[in-house]
């Protein structure tokens, strides 16, 4: 197990490591992945029970939100990682011929992950994949409120790889602080916003290059027009998928005043038949976090605007699933992300008032869901609001694309990954243009004489 004083070591062995080049092949970067996807199917049921224990996860939410979507990232990856390694040709200007030029993506060195609370194997691992295709080594620091799942990440790095290649760090905030202080080539953050802006801090120091995946207040915009049961089924599923703790969860919904009673009826209904009337009991049904997080998110609710929920328990760390109508802007619970499984309802009328609502918020959401069957009214809403990713007539499945970037813009992050651009994420496009020494064109050297006036000709 490695310790607070190991930490500068465990850097410097793995600079040492990299600077070897042995990371770098393609021999040795498959190898390592299929090592880690052997290695996840064995743990998975430790992952599992220990995803339970921390968070009170169904099983069938641990494989589809942690270690199965690992495994779906993983064997996309060693299936394209050959293809991703080989130089990309572009087109080389005729004036600087004759020449080939390529782009060629190099690691980037030794990087440090720092995974959140909320699907500490997921967030920990997918990064880490993207980190070994690049041909990097890496340092994963899991979060110190799931315990369980940070003993089971130390225990599973520790026996498949050597510290000097991969190395899991368990601990708290004094464990990150001294990470902090080392020197990285790259720093992937997933957490608070708060918290981002200390990682950025401390990697200017070393003008160590970042990404950090956020979060934000995520709107629902469901229009009158939106196929009501289809709708609801989603955003019950996106927003109270793991208690609510889910940076890409609806965050509140804005229901179009035509259809806001019948939405409100209907999605009350909605969960009460997923997760029964008492969800305390539901084997389908997550926990929160941490008493610090109960408490908060309790806080934020108003009993006086429940339509179903309010409930909660501290002992246990349970809130069950609600809906607050008619929250305005004045509420406390729209004055920060709720992280939860709260969901405030609002109203709009007209686009303008749906844009107002998002301008007063911070800029700008990770996530934006769209519900609508009219395709002037989807690219009008798509078009016009700034936002990370996100889905039409759907919640949160954008995520498991592989193909599309996850990331944040703004203030919900900076940067993408999952697939290719995790990928090229963890890399450095490094360009190269190889000219050819059989012809030497001689007009671009002194003495230029009259060459600028036929160079201005040849460049229009």
């Amino acid at each position: 197990m490695i310790t607070d004083p190991d930490i500068a070591n465990v850097v410097r062995k793995q600079h040492d490591l990299f600077d070897s080049g042995v990371t770098q092949t393609y021999a040795f970067r498959l190898h390592s992945l299929q090592t880690l996807r052997d290695g996840l199917k064995r743990y998975e049921n430790r992952f599992h029970t220990a995803l339970k224990q921390d968070l009170g996860k169904p099983d069938f939410e641990a494989y589809l939100t942690e270690t199965g979507f690992a495994l779906h990232e993983l064997t996309h990856t060693i299936k394209q990682l050959k293809k991703w390694m080989t130089p990309q040709r572009v087109r080389t200007p005729w004036l600087i011929q004759p020449a080939r030029s390529h782009i060629h993506y190099s690691p980037l060195g030794v990087t440090l992950i720092i995974a959140p609370y909320n699907y500490p194997v997921g967030t920990a691992l997918l990064p880490l994949i993207a980190a070994m295709a690049a041909g990097n080594t890496a340092i994963i620091k899991p979060s110190e409120l799931t315990p369980t799942c940070s003993q089971v990440l130390r225990q599973l790095t520790e026996e498949l790889f050597d510290p000097q290649y991969i190395a899991c760090i368990v601990g708290g905030i004094a464990e990150t602080t001294v990470l902090l202080e080392q020197r990285f080539d790259h720093i992937f953050f997933t957490g608070s916003p708060t918290v981002g802006s200390i990682v950025m801090r401390a990697a200017a120091a070393h003008l160590t290059p970042v990404t950090l995946e956020l979060g934000g207040k995520n709107p629902c915009i469901v229009h009158e027009d939106a196929k009501l049961d289809i709708a609801i089924n989603r955003i019950v599923h996106g927003k109270f998928l793991n208690a609510g703790q889910t940076c890409v969860a609806p965050d509140y919904v804005m229901a179009h005043q035509n259809i806001k009673e019948e939405f409100l009826e209907r999605l009350k209904q909605r969960i009460l038949r997923t997760y029964g009337q008492d969800a305390s009991t539901s084997q389908d049904f997550g926990r929160i976090v941490s008493a610090k997080h109960h408490s908060r998110i309790v806080a934020l609710i108003d009993q006086s605007k429940v339509v179903v929920g309010g409930q909660s328990d501290a002992a246990t760390r349970y809130i069950a699933p609600t809906v607050m109508r008619d929250v305005t802007l004045d509420d406390k619970i729209m004055t920060e992300e709720v992280f939860g499984p709260v969901l405030p309802v609002l109203d709009y009328e007209g686009f303008d008032e749906i844009y107002d609502v998002i301008s007063k918020l911070p800029r700008h959401p990770l996530a934006c869901y769209v519900f609508s069957e009219n395709g002037s009214v989807q690219k009008e809403l798509v078009s016009h609001i700034q936002f990370g990713g996100g889905c039409v007539n759907h919640c949160v499945q954008h995520l498991a694309n592989p193909n599309l970037p996850f990331g944040g813009v703004g203030q919900s992050g900076i940067g993408s990954y999952h697939g290719f651009s995790g990928f090229e994420r963890f890399s450095h496009k490094k360009s190269i243009m190889k000219a050819a020494s059989w012809l030497d064109l001689a007009w671009v050297y002194p003495p230029y004489r009259q060459k600028g006036n036929t160079l201005r000709r040849l460049m229009k």
